[in-house]
């Protein structure tokens, strides 16, 4: 029987809005997305020192050692799924909620038990749609730590706890309603309908990130006529030599890592490393001299590639 034992842990509780509706309108379109989202999700928690505790439905748990940088992890979240979102008709979105506590939880194994998972369970679900909301003792550890605003939701009741839980609402973007006590919440729990008239699906998280998705997407096609530029000047100066092809080689370099960042469903590190061997390769070639010697840097660079895609399966088996 595992070893059970008491710690204090910050708890990441995330699950999908309308996860139903999605489901009806497309089952099999609504769960590749759900497994694309949970691999994203799944990567950025790791790669805080988080760890994924369970998942269940369309829900997940996870905890972090560091309470500041599970709220990061929670922002950068929210940040990329919106980026994906953004590529998606407004019914066919699929947006979390997240809800951060700090407490005192059981560690049975790789499970968690208690009231600190239960609170981060209650503050998911009075989020909105695309937000995040934390409880006070989360607020006291970040509030100063995290480039964000936060809006005081008032208590939230929580099962077996008197006086309810104070949450606030993270502004990730442009900033919500601010729903104070004197606006009739405090004492009440914060519902679904509450959540969602301090913040709009449509602000915050996804605005920031459609922006950035926005302005890596065009500035694609203006590399590209830099670089039709500058094989123009070189035709036009033609003195025997075809210099712009290394100036052009960079503009390329450039464009392949805007198109990197604005297409979420290529794992960045793999796409890096395909980059690589694309310019290695280029340069092998424009510089012949009858030896192949990109070939050893190129299976070193498909080995790092095999075991960074080994690494992701695994992660998504486990979850």
């Amino acid at each position: 029987m595992s070893e059970t034992r008491r710690k204090l842990t910050t708890i990441f509780s995330a699950d999908v809005q309308d996860y139903t509706r999605l489901m009806r309108a497309d089952e099999e379109g609504t769960l590749a997305t759900l497994k694309a989202y949970r691999d994203a999700m799944g990567r950025l928690i790791e790669a805080r020192e988080g760890r994924v505790v369970n998942t269940w439905g369309d829900g997940l748990i996870a905890e972090f050692p560091s309470v500041v940088e599970a709220l990061r992890t929670a922002i950068d979240v929210q940040n990329e799924l919106a980026g994906c979102n953004a590529k998606c008709p407004a019914d066919e979105q699929m947006l979390f909620r997240i809800g951060l506590n700090l407490g005192d939880v059981i560690a049975e194994g790789d499970d968690l038990y208690g009231d600190g998972v239960n609170v981060a369970a209650r503050l998911q679900a009075s989020a909105p749609a695309g937000g995040i909301v934390i409880s006070n003792t989360v607020y006291d550890q970040v509030r100063n730590k995290v480039a964000v605003g936060f809006d005081f939701l008032g208590p939230l009741e929580v099962k077996n706890i008197d006086g309810g839980i104070p949450s606030y609402a993270v502004r990730i973007g442009a900033p919500t309603v601010q729903v104070a006590a004197e606006g009739g919440l405090f004492g009440r729990g914060v519902g679904k309908k509450a959540a969602r008239e301090a913040a709009s699906p449509a602000t915050g998280a996804a605005k920031a990130a459609d922006s950035v998705a926005v302005a890596n997407r065009r500035s694609v096609p203006v590399l590209a006529v830099i670089a039709a530029g500058l094989a123009a000047l070189n035709l036009l100066t033609w003195d025997g030599v075809f210099w712009a092809v290394w100036p052009m080689l960079g503009v390329a370099i450039l464009a392949g890592l805007s198109w990197l960042k604005t297409n979420r469903w290529v794992d960045r590190g793999i796409g890096i490393l395909a980059l690589s061997g694309l310019v290695l390769l280029t340069i092998n070639l424009l510089t012949w001299h009858g030896v192949f010697w990109a070939v050893w840097p190129l299976l070193g660079l498909a080995v790092a590639a095999g075991l960074r895609w080994v690494t992701r399966q695994r992660r998504s088996l486990r979850s």
